[in-house]
């Protein structure tokens, strides 16, 4: 049994909750955790509660996105037939909101 932690409301934070997911699905996950700063924890919930992410710039972020692009980048090297997965695509939205967001300036892309 995990111990009881207060957030940063001073709430306990002594239920579990737990999913499964593809291994598609979990990259992506971790992939948009990277990207947004957070811990996995902070994220799934703000996400599942429909709160906005505010990404704060911060090295470990920059070194999340350096990583991301390059992994895009490779990706977009090696494929010759300029059909991108819809999972490279997701993560390409990801990163362009974080950026938007960051310089803070509204994203218009879809």
């Amino acid at each position: 049994m995990s111990a009881k932690n207060l957030d940063k409301r001073g709430r306990w934070r002594n239920i579990s909750v737990g999913f499964k997911m593809s291994p598609e699905e979990a990259k992506l996950l971790d992939v948009k955790v990277a990207i947004s700063g957070l811990s996995k924890q902070d994220y799934i919930i703000n996400r599942l509660l429909d709160r906005e992410i505010n990404v704060q710039a911060n090295p470990k972020v920059y070194i999340a996105l350096k990583r991301q692009l390059e992994k895009v980048l490779e990706e977009l090297q090696a494929n010759h037939q300029c059909k991108l997965s819809d999972e490279l695509l997701e993560i390409i939205r990801q990163i362009n909101q974080t950026l938007y967001g960051m310089k803070g300036e509204k994203n218009d892309c879809p």
